[in-house]
């Protein structure tokens, strides 16, 4: 299903974050909603500067709109890109918005965030109730902010990321704001509503990084898998060509997989079967708990 494609910042640490139904049908925060009232920044941080204009300003005048020494106002929402890797591609989750802006786009699942609710839980609010997906672990990405980046007005979106195993695949299905839903080809999009393209490609280098530090690679994979199956993952995510007896080489001494005993025959000589080990699958289920 193809379709025309939706909605930065400092880092935030990661964190695990469970699914609460109870919060899934709140109405009126989906993406698609217009633009609430602008919430008032909770910190006012011109408060905090002390360079020379501050200092001297010592006056009852107005301070200008772009001194920092009114709370600035803006909405927020939530992003998340949720990558899987099947049939030798990596993909990404996308909806087809139903609503203007970008009215039959395809973008990433999300919305805004209520004035009394946490961006965890509005991550996953929004991921349910756009795209079915619940259940899964999601880690804070970035934070966007460009001024133009959302044509309603002001506003900045924090986004979330997921690698997850194509079994999810079969749970995504459209929300009553969603036209439909597809897992796109990470390298063959279609354009995208927002600034959306930039945050998937922000997405895609961090699951690079964590790809050469970390067994990241059981999500992505099946319990058993062939070294020439885990070297085309590597391949396919850092979109290079990958020297097989190096690969194999650098891959064994990390110790984070182990030969099963088993073999898998097929047209050619049999090939070893193994997988991640038990101590680096525990390693980084770890990470995600405790970032």
């Amino acid at each position: 299903m193809r379709g025309p494609g939706r909605t930065g910042g400092t880092f935030a640490s990661p964190k695990a974050v469970e699914i609460r139904p109870e919060r899934a049908q709140k109405p009126g925060l989906g993406r698609n909603a217009r633009l609430p009232p602008a919430p008032v920044a909770l910190t006012n941080r011109g408060s905090l500067r002390y360079d020379r204009d501050v200092v001297k300003n010592t006056t009852n005048a107005a301070p200008s709109p772009h001194s920092g020494l009114e709370p600035a106002r803006f909405a927020v929402t939530v992003d998340l890109v949720l990558f899987t890797f099947t049939e030798g591609e990596l993909r990404v989750l996308l909806i087809q918005r139903r609503h203007p802006p970008f009215a039959d786009y395809w973008a990433l699942p999300g919305g805004f965030v209520g004035q009394d609710e946490p961006l965890e839980e509005a991550a996953v609010r929004e991921l349910a109730e756009e795209t079915a997906v619940e259940g899964i672990y999601l880690e804070q990405l970035y934070t966007f902010g460009d001024p133009k980046r959302d044509p309603r007005g002001r506003v900045i979106t924090v986004a979330y990321f997921a690698i997850v195993v194509p079994d999810v695949m079969k749970q995504a299905q459209a929300g009553p704001e969603t036209r439909n839903v597809d897992w796109f080809p990470v390298y063959n999009l279609p354009p995208l509503a927002f600034d959306h393209e930039r945050i998937i490609r922000y997405a895609l280098q961090r699951l690079r990084y964590k790809l050469e530090y970390t067994a990241l690679g059981f999500l992505l994979l099946p319990e058993e898998f062939t070294l020439s199956e885990l070297q085309k993952v590597y391949e396919v995510v850092l979109q290079e060509t990958l020297d097989k007896r190096n690969f194999r080489r650098k891959i064994l001494a990390q110790g984070i997989i182990e030969y099963t005993g088993k073999l898998r025959y097929g047209d050619h000589r049999p090939a070893r079967l193994y997988r991640f080990t038990a101590a680096a699958i525990e390693l980084e289920k770890a990470r995600r708990r405790f970032p």
